[in-house]
């Protein structure tokens, strides 16, 4: 939960950038919320805020009902899975699969001198690989920096959610992806999303991706949120709808090509 989070950029000075203003954000455990703006918006700062990249002005944030408000951004990966918009990044690039999945899968946990990876652990990531549908199962010690940017970007989202996490942070995941890569990913989010019952924020740039996935949709405008939809409301929204509603509480015309010619 986000609580009357404030986040202002060089305050008290010619450069001063206020980000976010009393925003506010109940995610219910399961929720799948894509988060949509113009430039300047404020959703990059919103989760960066949320992930601990950015400490807040005022506000509180909770995951899982614990207060991480003050918590430094590496006390919060216990609880967190982020996916970042560069597929190069979330992965060793110079390691195999499997490492790079063991990597994922021993988070959090005591590290001794035995680090080889069991008969066990193996099966369970050619079982989740192969989950993926792209036959990374049989290329475990592939190096990772071998991998199209789809499959790295599958890989990393497997990597990020498979230790179950409170709050899965995904940063505009597909849009250094061609549009037929990056739709074959968001399918794949849906499923591990669903599958796992991820509570689930996803920023991103499409209004029609926003528009089709998930269960809650929320726009922000100028650090403020200025719609939340959900249910058969959501169902039923268009681009057009979207962008008429936006100007009606905004009084501007939405202002992003890449959304608009996405």
């Amino acid at each position: 939960m986000v609580k009357d989070v404030c986040k202002t950029f060089h305050p008290n000075t010619v450069n001063e950038q206020i980000a976010l203003y009393n925003v506010n954000v109940r995610m219910r455990e399961g929720d799948f919320i894509t988060l949509i703006g113009g430039n300047g918006a404020g959703k990059s700062t919103l989760l960066n805020c949320v992930a601990g990249v950015y400490g807040v002005d005022r506000g509180t944030i909770l995951i899982d009902n614990s207060d991480v408000t003050r918590l430094p951004e590496h006390k919060r990966a216990a609880v967190l899975g982020r996916v970042f918009q560069d597929p190069m990044m979330g992965t060793a690039a110079n390691m195999g699969i499997e490492e790079n999945l063991a990597l994922a899968y021993r988070r959090g946990l005591r590290r001794g001198l035995k680090w080889g990876i069991t008969r066990r652990e193996r099966e369970l990531y050619r079982e989740q690989l192969k989950w993926l549908g792209l036959g990374l199962e049989d290329r475990l010690n592939d190096k990772v920096g071998l991998l199209s940017g789809g499959q790295r970007q599958a890989l990393t989202l497997l990597m990020a959610t498979l230790k179950k996490p409170k709050l899965l942070l995904l940063d505009e995941h597909t849009a250094a992806l061609d549009p037929k890569t990056a739709q074959k990913v968001l399918e794949i989010t849906e499923r591990l999303v669903k599958e796992n019952n991820l509570t689930t924020l996803m920023v991103t740039h499409n209004m029609r991706d926003a528009i089709k996935h998930g269960n809650r949709l929320i726009m922000m405008h100028e650090g403020r949120i200025i719609l939340d939809i959900e249910g058969e409301e959501k169902k039923k929204l268009t681009v057009e709808g979207l962008l008429r509603r936006f100007g009606r509480i905004s009084g501007e015309e939405f202002a992003n090509d890449r959304a608009l010619l996405s």
